[in-house]
């Protein structure tokens, strides 16, 4: 606790940041939100040496999110054989797949639905972009919704540590509340998302 508090005082929590975000497609069990909502709870204190800037942060987050999006994306187009086997083997990402081109069929606004709604959903954000290349749908179909995703996550976790910080003060328990939100945020995308496939199995 006190080396994540020291670093959301620094400069270098912005690269942290950006790193974290960038990674969690590859790697879900990295606590990005948790850092965002951090960084953004020492901005609402301003009593810290270096007071992370709100806007840069959500700007970080944000890029760095749609980044990863796009590397996984790629990754999965270009992935060859063996990956290709692989994502087969997953049903999730089969499931991806297959709501994926279901939303395509339907239009744009049902894939921006579903890439939004991913962003938030456990594991989502990484079903979703694999999903999209290991299927070769078209760049443009996919990363305008990613860039919405990522922003609309980024700057929903930041106002949520913000808000936190302004309500409940700087403490670990303001940081606490809003990851709670962040998490039931993420639990109700998680069910819209099963929503559907439930529905099919019936």
């Amino acid at each position: 606790m006190e080396s994540v508090g020291s670093l959301v005082g620094s400069p270098w929590i912005y690269a942290v940041v950006a790193l974290s975000v960038l990674l969690d497609v590859f790697l879900p069990v990295l606590p990005s939100g948790v850092l965002v909502i951090t960084a953004a709870t020492a901005a609402a204190a301003s009593t810290a040496a270096y007071v992370p800037d709100i806007l840069v942060l959500t700007l970080c987050a944000a890029t760095a999110s749609v980044l990863g999006d796009l590397v996984a994306y790629r990754l999965a187009w270009r992935g060859g054989a063996r990956l290709d086997r692989a994502l087969a083997r997953s049903r999730r990402l089969r499931a991806a797949q297959e709501r994926l081109g279901a939303a395509l069929a339907r239009g744009g606004g049902g894939l921006g639905g579903l890439v939004v709604l991913a962003r938030f959903a456990p594991a989502g954000r990484s079903v979703v972009s694999l999903g999209a290349g290991a299927a070769r749908h078209r760049a443009r179909d996919f990363l305008p919704w990613s860039a919405l995703a990522g922003f609309t996550w980024a700057g929903y976790s930041v106002a949520l540590g913000y808000f936190g910080g302004q309500w409940l003060g700087a403490t670990w328990l303001a940081a606490a509340v809003s990851v709670g939100a962040l998490l039931a945020a993420g639990a109700g995308a998680g069910y819209l998302m099963r929503k559907p496939e439930a529905s099919e199995a019936r």
